[in-house]
């Protein structure tokens, strides 16, 4: 079994004023985990040539830096709103 256009071959540019490689980010959080899972199965299966698996590697370890980073704005986002919920909820019990 040999896969062709795979999304980590997609996400693949290549640039002179570019590194020959360069990271695209997915449109979502959720499009990241399942390219990663689809990576995933595809290198598990074993079929895929040492040059395509490199790619697919590569493209992996970016998604899961990217994935990662989001989780993390989302903690920090989080705190934030917590934080303002704590004050609102202390200034509502001080006027009444």
């Amino acid at each position: 079994m040999v896969f062709r256009n795979e999304p980590w071959q997609r996400h693949v540019t290549k640039s002179k004023s570019q590194s020959p490689l360069s990271f695209q980010a997915p449109p979502s959080f959720e499009a990241a985990l399942a390219e990663i899972e689809n990576i995933v199965a595809r290198m598990e299966a074993g079929q895929l040539p040492l040059d395509e698996s490199l790619l697919a590697y590569k493209r992996g370890a970016e998604l899961l830096q990217y994935c990662q980073a989001r989780l993390q704005e989302a903690q920090q986002q989080v705190k934030v709103l917590e934080a303002g919920t704590l004050q609102n909820l202390d200034g509502d019990d001080s006027a009444e």
